[in-house]
């Protein structure tokens, strides 16, 4: 009587969790499977009778070539399943095809065989998205040239490691975002037609774009709001641009000659690199005090560079900037109220401390930091401070907490990101406690 009765309730059991998954709605099962890698989404089709055919109805392809057998049984599969998508597409998708993603590593070196009628066969399905990856030690000739330069519905186009055809005319009338990584170019025109002819592109990324004879490309856009530039060289025109992130490795990788008023620059040295240009901190420090608004400088040995450029010319002020966001080591801590006066309108400002880059067991003493001046910001304008990865058992970050409470006189918040022991935590609460506040507005947060 139990035996049944168990086999009773696992029979409920199994019908209950079947039921659950065939009663979901068509659309839903569907756009489930689009989030899942196009394998995983396969697998699905042993869960239920409902589901054994679904995957092919998703308006999705996420593929890794090397995944296959063989790099022909990766384009069979292509093919049958874009087949297969546009005679089995539910009422939903309307036979369109949202995504396609793949990864070409070829091991074969067969990449004349890529059957590049795929784009036009994308273009027909009303793509949005477009993301393909082809390895990149691959000899331009085994690379095919894809010509993606008119669809009406593409919105996300992402190569890496590509070949781009001539382009003759463009005709994008809705992509918004176009991400070009170690990509072979036929030549400048066709860049610029790609970008300029995108009426409505908002989001460019150009790393270690190659052709030959490169001598740089004109980004011209009136609705360009972000751009990602690295080791390739560009003049900007973009009324609209909103931010700028660049990498430093030997120079500088671009010219503003037209950007919105209150950009967003956002500088980084390459890993590593502590020996680039400094001829370029002059040109760089003309663009943040002509066009910046919100500044992020990624690495602590750009500072030293501003610095000496200071003092061999005129005081520096950006009086545009708002915001701030920089990173410091423990031995540049003491000239930061030069810097914080340059800023007479810093409004918001985030520091991250790090250690100094020292030889393996070298061991150095802290330097001892002294804040002799009150910059203008701290009197009138700094609103929000954030300080990031406090070093346990540094006296120097005390002080640079009471330096701010004690002269900063609208401060609204502290936030205090703290990496430290329960007691180190403890011994450094007490110390802000007995801090005296400037401002009795201000709240401080420590985490």
């Amino acid at each position: 009587m139990g035996r049944k009765k168990r086999a009773k309730t696992c029979d409920t059991l199994s019908h209950v969790k079947e039921d659950r998954i065939s009663q979901l709605p068509e659309h839903l099962i569907s756009e489930i499977l689009f989030h899942l890698p196009t394998k995983e989404a396969v697998s699905t089709s042993v869960l239920s009778s409902k589901w054994r055919n679904t995957w092919r109805s998703v308006p999705a392809l996420d593929l890794y070539s090397a995944k296959f057998s063989n790099f022909d049984a990766f384009l069979s599969f292509v093919e049958r399943f874009l087949d297969s998508n546009r005679e089995e597409s539910t009422a939903h998708s309307s036979g369109q095809l949202r995504k396609f993603w793949s990864n070409f590593h070829d091991l074969d070196g067969r990449f004349k065989d890529f059957p590049t009628r795929w784009v036009d066969a994308l273009t027909r399905r009303r793509i949005q998205q477009i993301d393909l990856t082809f390895f990149i030690f691959y000899p331009a000739h085994k690379v095919p040239a894809l010509n993606i330069y008119t669809c009406k519905t593409l919105v996300h186009l992402r190569l890496r490691g590509a070949k781009l055809a001539n382009a003759e005319s463009v005709s994008l009338p809705c992509l918004k975002i176009i991400y070009l990584e170690y990509v072979k170019y036929p030549n400048e025109s066709t860049l610029e037609k790609l970008i300029s002819e995108s009426p409505v592109l908002e989001d460019l990324t150009l790393v270690s774009l190659s052709t030959a004879n490169a001598t740089g490309v004109q980004v011209c856009s009136k609705t360009l709001k972000r751009i990602r530039i690295h080791k390739f060289q560009v003049v900007i025109d973009a009324p609209l641009l909103e931010c700028i992130r660049t990498e430093i490795e030997s120079g500088k990788d671009f010219e503003i000659i037209n950007v919105g008023s209150f950009a967003k620059l956002d500088i980084d040295v390459a890993l590593g690199n502590a020996t680039y240009n400094i001829s370029i901190v002059p040109d760089i420090l003309t663009d943040i005090c002509r066009w910046v608004r919100d500044l992020v400088l990624s690495s602590n040995v750009f500072w030293k560079d501003i610095l000496l450029y200071s003092n061999s010319g005129p005081v520096l002020h950006f009086r545009d900037l708002s915001r701030l966001d920089a990173k410091f080591s423990k031995s540049d801590l003491e000239m930061l109220p030069t810097i914080l006066e340059s800023c007479p309108r810093l409004e918001y400002f985030r520091l991250e401390l790090v250690k100094d880059k020292s030889k393996r067991r070298e061991r150095k003493k802290d330097p001892k930091v002294m804040f002799a001046t009150v910059p203008q910001c701290l009197e009138t304008s700094l609103k929000f401070v954030e300080l990031k990865r406090l070093i346990p058992g540094y006296e120097g970050e005390i002080k640079l907490v009471r330096y701010l409470l004690k002269n900063s006189k609208i401060l609204e918040k502290l936030r205090l990101d703290v990496y430290y022991t329960q007691k180190k935590k403890c011994d450094f609460l007490k110390e802000l406690v007995s801090s005296p506040r400037c401002s009795t507005a201000c709240e401080v947060l420590v985490l």
